[in-house]
């Protein structure tokens, strides 16, 4: 098996939204034939994640889209990475795939946690999240919610 998380300690939390469950169940899925080390890593951490109610952002959590930056605990080396979905991947920018060990690693992550995960090779590493910044969205609806105005978000007028 490549892709399986080591199992030294307990998991932390995973947090997903809505939106990102409902979209890597359905990849899951697809993946499930032609990827099933990794289809199966990422079930297991559908299954065991805390998913937000719809349309409730998840903030300092590592999101579909988010560009995080992680140590890699063994070496020390940060990295600074785009999780997206495997038809986006492209290393050569920093947008990793979903379907890596390291992209199931860190889905649902808050800030400051750490996980251990298995590459490829065989190799147990660790890593913790440094930092999470929101996927950045070309469209900016117009905020209809006035909580959201309330916690900071900025409204300009038409």
């Amino acid at each position: 098996m490549m892709a399986k998380h080591a199992n030294n300690g307990a998991k932390p939390r995973i947090t997903l939204t809505a939106t990102d469950h409902e979209r890597l169940s359905r990849l899951m899925l697809a993946a499930s034939n032609t990827m099933p080390d990794l289809a199966a890593d990422l079930a297991e951490e559908l299954d065991r994640a805390h998913v937000l109610p719809a349309g409730r952002p998840a903030s300092g959590i590592v999101c579909m889209g988010c560009e995080v930056e992680f140590r890699d605990d063994t070496t020390g080396r940060i990295q600074t990475v785009t999780l997206v979905y495997p038809d986006e991947a492209d290393i050569a920018k920093g947008k990793i795939s979903i379907l890596t060990p390291i992209g199931v690693a860190l889905i649902g992550l808050a800030i400051a946690k750490s996980i251990s995960w298995e590459t490829r090779r065989g190799d147990v590493r660790r890593l913790t999240v440094l930092s999470v910044r929101e996927p950045q969205h070309t469209e900016v609806p117009p905020v209809a919610d006035p909580s959201a105005v309330a916690s900071g978000a900025e409204v300009h007028p038409a």
